[in-house]
């Protein structure tokens, strides 16, 4: 693959990401009005990460039809489960630190974790549609 390639799908990753962060973020607050921090967390970052993985395959990686979709859904999954991991440990280990955070806090803990799930997220998808 070509520098020019790598760099446009960069680009279209970036944009994507950009605004499944806004979503993700919207979506939890949203949620946390009304539920625990870890599950506003699950259901926010599971809604924007279905949303992201379409995205991604179709604008990003210029995938289309229903081949191999499966596959690739089942290993956004496992990326998404990658997230998870890196966004529940940092809400876990700020409620632990500071037992009533704000939702400022709480926002920004997550937001800090998600450019760490981030680069994780671009590795993984890179390598789920790279593949075909």
């Amino acid at each position: 693959m070509s520098a020019k390639w790598y760099r446009s799908v960069l680009f279209r990753f970036y944009l994507v990401g950009g605004a499944s962060a806004v979503a993700y973020v919207v979506l939890f607050v949203l949620l946390r009005g009304s539920m625990p921090a870890q599950i506003a967390n699950v259901l926010a970052l599971l809604i924007s990460a279905i949303a992201n993985t379409a995205v991604n395959r179709w604008f990003t990686f210029g995938i289309r039809g229903t081949e191999a979709i499966v596959r690739q859904y089942v290993q956004g999954l496992v990326v998404f489960a990658l997230g998870l991991v890196v966004t529940s440990g940092s809400l876990w280990l700020l409620h632990i630190w500071v037992p009533d955070p704000s939702r400022v806090a709480e926002v920004s803990a997550l937001v800090a974790a998600n450019l760490v799930a981030t680069v994780v997220r671009f590795l993984g998808l890179r390598r789920v549609f790279a593949t075909g």
